[in-house]
């Protein structure tokens, strides 16, 4: 499995986009815009004043008061009104002069209007009203300015046309960046950081040289009685990330009543196999028994059964997933192999990959578990298959927002409106699962799925579509989601069983939210000489 690691020394560059500039300017393209269709609706030729106009002055004197002007000022045909609309009119011209790079004659206009709010603070400081005589020298030359400016189509209908252009031209450049936004967020969530490649190099290392963790690996082997035992609680975690993986175990361990009677069954790859067994090797849980197996040895899941395999040997679902596709209509996250990962299918081969066990719980590896689950093992699934936490109290939980209703297929089966629930935390009926052949039912829709009509990418859409009908509703503080993407309440996180980091701020990456980071961290052993010596910390 090819990886790229994570270089935390390369620069960063300081895109155009996050800078105050580039905001400011749009906001002040935007606010010119709305400001000058004011300006210039409020120049039109007045017909005369209103009869709530003429009585203005009447009914409410006080506010000539409280502002202290005079009432001259308010009056629509006194020669202060005059020179206060040519006054706005120039703002908006000066600002629109500096947008065309005039800006010999944005600062005559800013000149004159300076000359202009003299005339005007003159008079409410006297309080006498402006004669004709007095103002027409600053009337007429701040006219003669204004017709300047239609001269070089400063008008309405050119502006207003030339603003409208710029602002959409710096919409599309907001688009595009938020777009490279989007992608670089994704692909650093997608990066392994060099200190946890460090960890399993070191670890793959001590596995091949140290004889006494294979020979505890072996002694551990007579635990195999364990790995049946419907009477034990059995959690399954399908994961390539070591460190994520023992948080998942030590949380558990560590707020479990009887550790003791927990067994984790644990499915990596072959490239993590050597140092995710050496990990749980050299590691104890307070007693937990875990098992590490890794996805190659499950022979029967080749792609003859597994219909997400045959997908991958198709061309066209090979350009999709790993060509240059411009398709902009697809978000970049649904263009991360990692969904075709056995690893991430592999949920929906539970009862062939544990034949004996009755019940099981099955575990995402972003979760840290901070309650005993061992109620889990006894909650009344009622007939159903799977027990989970519903998401549908937000709108864009429900169906219609994973699955493509505009399908028939779709749309003649399903109901837009049912409520959707979260992978992460979820107790799984396996003898329910293999008496409805659920796998079955899974293998029908990802058939039908094979040119990507019905949903785009992930577990969850073929999930809903598996398991309609058959789902328990949980009580929501069993599984608190979210903390890898938004701010979630304090209260929630408090009483919630199993925090879930779903999303792409995970907290064993720099871009993680640092607020939750301790809540993960509080799992890990730091002071262990291997992760002392890869610099985590």
């Amino acid at each position: 499995m090819a990886r790229r690691l994570w270089d935390a020394r390369r620069p960063t560059r300081r895109r155009w986009w996050s800078s105050k500039g580039f905001w400011l300017s749009l906001g002040g393209l935007v606010f010119v815009f709305f400001f000058i269709v004011f300006v210039l609706v409020k120049m039109q030729p007045r017909s005369g004043p209103s009869i709530a106009q003429q009585n203005y002055h009447r009914h409410d004197t006080r506010i000539t008061e409280d502002l202290s002007i005079t009432e001259e000022m308010l009056s629509p045909f006194s020669i202060s009104r005059q020179i206060g609309d040519q006054i706005a009119l120039a703002k908006a011209l000066v600002i629109i002069a500096k947008e065309s790079n005039n800006l010999q004659f944005a600062s005559d206009l800013a000149t004159q209007i300076r000359r202009s709010q003299s005339l005007l603070s003159s008079a409410v400081v006297q309080q006498t009203p402006l004669t004709a005589k007095a103002s027409a020298m600053e009337i007429r030359n701040m006219a003669y300015l204004i017709y300047q400016a239609q001269q070089l189509h400063y008008d309405s209908a050119s502006t207003v046309t030339k603003l409208t252009s710029r602002i959409q031209s710096l919409e599309e450049r907001l688009t595009n960046e938020q777009t490279q936004v989007r992608q670089y967020s994704q692909a650093a969530a997608e990066e392994i950081p060099k200190s946890l490649y460090c960890v399993g190099v070191r670890l793959s290392a001590e596995w091949s040289h140290n004889l006494d963790l294979q020979r505890k690996l072996t002694e551990k082997g007579r635990v195999a009685d364990k790995l049946r035992d419907n009477n034990l609680q059995h959690f399954c975690v399908f994961s390539d990330n070591i460190l994520a993986t023992s948080v998942v175990v030590n949380s558990t361990a560590v707020n479990s009543n009887h550790p003791d009677r927990i067994v984790f069954h644990l499915v990596t790859d072959e490239v993590n196999y050597p140092p995710m067994k050496a990990w749980f090797s050299m590691n104890s849980f307070r007693g937990v028994t875990v098992e590490v197996q890794k996805v190659e040895d499950f022979r029967w899941l080749n792609h003859t059964y597994v219909p997400v395999l045959k997908q991958l040997q198709d061309l066209k679902t090979q350009k999709f997933y790993f060509g240059n596709n411009d398709d902009k209509k697809v978000p970049i996250k649904f263009r991360n192999p990692k969904y075709l990962s056995m690893l991430n299918h592999l949920r929906f081969y539970i009862p062939e990959v544990y034949p004996s066990l009755k019940k099981i719980v099955f575990l995402d590896d972003d979760v840290v578990v901070q309650k005993d689950l061992s109620q889990l093992f006894s909650i009344d699934l009622n007939g159903n298959v799977i027990g989970a936490v519903e998401t549908c109290l937000e709108t864009f939980h429900r169906f219609h927002k994973y699955l493509n209703f505009s399908n028939p297929i779709i749309r003649g089966h399903f109901d837009p409106d049912a409520c959707g629930w979260a992978y992460g935390m979820n107790v799984f009926d396996l003898v329910e699962w293999r008496k409805r052949d659920v796998t079955g039912i899974y293998h029908y829709w990802q058939e039908r799925n094979s040119d990507h009509t019905l949903w785009q990418l992930g577990t969850l859409p073929p999930g809903l579509l598996t398991f309609y009908g058959l789902v328990e509703p949980l009580d929501r503080r069993w599984h608190v989601l979210g903390l890898g993407y938004k701010d979630v309440e304090a209260g929630e996180i408090r009483d919630g069983a199993v925090l879930h980091f779903n999303g792409n701020l995970k907290p064993w990456l720099k871009i993680g939210k640092e607020k939750y980071k301790g809540l993960w961290e509080r799992y890990l052993n730091y002071s262990h000489h291997l992760l002392q010596q890869c610099n985590l910390h």
